[in-house]
């Protein structure tokens, strides 16, 4: 099997997640904070160095569309980041539908007891998780 990575990509945070070397399971790494949106190169280092560490072979990039099935602004601006992502690390990079995976992270948190104020550390993580579950379970 294949270890991966899944992203829950932000204009301010990413979310990172990663399988286990089998392919079962996602576990949350960390949230990269971005200090501009329109500025991705210590990201993408930050992101290379998991990739290494990890030894990830494949990228699942959470794609966000409305509830209809369309794709907005958010969309294009994941689908742009998946295309840098494959062109900087030559890894297969697929979009992965995310429509309610914040949602169901700030659930998960809330039903752990985690206050509001601590939840935007790990909500990021947490919606990786769920975009990189949701992908291993499709397979």
């Amino acid at each position: 099997m294949m270890r991966m990575m899944g992203l829950d990509f932000g204009s301010r945070t990413v979310g990172v997640a990663v399988s286990d070397s089998l392919g079962i399971t996602a576990q949350g790494v960390e949230t990269i904070k971005r200090p501009e949106e329109n500025k991705l190169r210590r990201t993408l280092a930050r992101l290379e160095e998991l990739i290494r560490e990890y030894q990830v072979e494949k990228i699942v990039v959470g794609c966000p569309r409305h509830m209809n099935g369309d794709f907005g602004e958010r969309a294009e601006k994941s689908r742009a980041f998946a295309e840098k992502l494959a062109g900087r690390t030559g890894l297969p990079v697929v979009l992965w539908d995310e429509r309610l995976t914040t949602v169901a992270a700030e659930r998960t948190l809330m039903e752990a007891g985690i206050r509001r104020e601590r939840r935007k550390d790990y909500v990021d993580k947490i919606a990786a998780v769920f975009i990189l579950q949701g992908y291993l379970d499709s397979l």
